[in-house]
């Protein structure tokens, strides 16, 4: 895994179902395709999209024995196995705090990570996360305090900063990214 997660987490991000495939594939030591699609009760379009991003990003390939009908079709590269591995413990907090892969939007996970349990200005959050927009950070902060991952405050002073922080729900789902 590379050392800042902020990047690996833009790049799970980047297709809505990569988190929970990996984790599949982690969890079953590969997979079939139709295993895939049913799991997730995804439409042959879209997990072939989520395939196609893994693969680009080096993660999956597919299987060189498969044929035989038990062969998994697709399995994990050696730097997808840790990648994985991030993506179970993800997808466990996520089901302990009964979040779906489409509850949050796409830049939450790097917010989340980008975010500690001390209040952190909008500009600041903006620099860690760079490039996100303003629009799409302003929209995912709006959806991540609707979660109660992270919590508002407005600063008492002409005019008003707004300050964010995580919560304890939130610190746990960047624990399960952390380790």
């Amino acid at each position: 895994m590379p050392p800042e997660p902020v990047p690996l987490l833009r790049m799970l991000e980047a297709n809505r179902w990569a988190i929970p495939v990996l984790a599949l594939l982690h969890r079953e030591h590969g997979s079939r395709f139709a295993v895939i699609a049913r799991a997730f009760d995804l439409p042959h379009n879209s997990l072939t999209r989520c395939l196609v991003h893994l693969k680009a990003c080096g993660w999956v390939v597919p299987n060189s024995g498969h044929g035989h009908p038990l062969r998994p079709e697709y399995v994990l590269t050696e730097a997808g196995l840790a990648v994985a591995a991030l993506c179970a413990r993800i997808e466990v907090a996520r089901a302990r705090l009964k979040l779906g892969p489409g509850d949050l939007p796409r830049w939450s996970l790097p917010l989340v990570v980008g975010l500690g349990p001390d209040w952190t200005r909008f500009g600041e959050i903006q620099a860690r996360l760079a490039p996100v927009t303003p629009r799409a950070l302003s929209t995912t902060l709006k959806a991540v305090i609707d979660e109660a991952l992270v919590r508002r405050k407005l600063e008492d002073r002409y005019p008003p900063l707004p300050l964010y922080a995580l919560t304890g729900k939130g610190a746990d789902l960047a624990a399960a990214m952390a380790g």
